[in-house]
């Protein structure tokens, strides 16, 4: 199974080996959730960040599927 994972500013470094810039295209053996793989990442759950997992707003619990789209940003603040 593979997903687009997509993670920018101070998260990109957590990408995977080979990544490009701040997506890779990942393969994962088996199903798993949003939180299962941020924590893989080494994202820890307690760590503000906003997920969209194609699109939407994700909460962690989200099974992923084949083709998936997983976006991660850290909080953004600025005026």
């Amino acid at each position: 199974m593979k997903i687009d994972l997509n993670l920018f500013a101070s998260l990109a470094p957590l990408l995977p080996a080979g990544a490009t810039g701040h997506s890779c295209i990942l393969e994962m053996s088996g199903a798993k959730t949003v939180r299962e793989l941020l924590n893989e990442l080494n994202i820890p759950d307690d760590m503000p960040k906003i997920v969209f997992l194609n699109g939407l707003h994700a909460h962690g619990d989200e099974v992923l599927k084949d083709g998936d789209r997983l976006t991660v940003f850290p909080p953004i603040a600025g005026g």
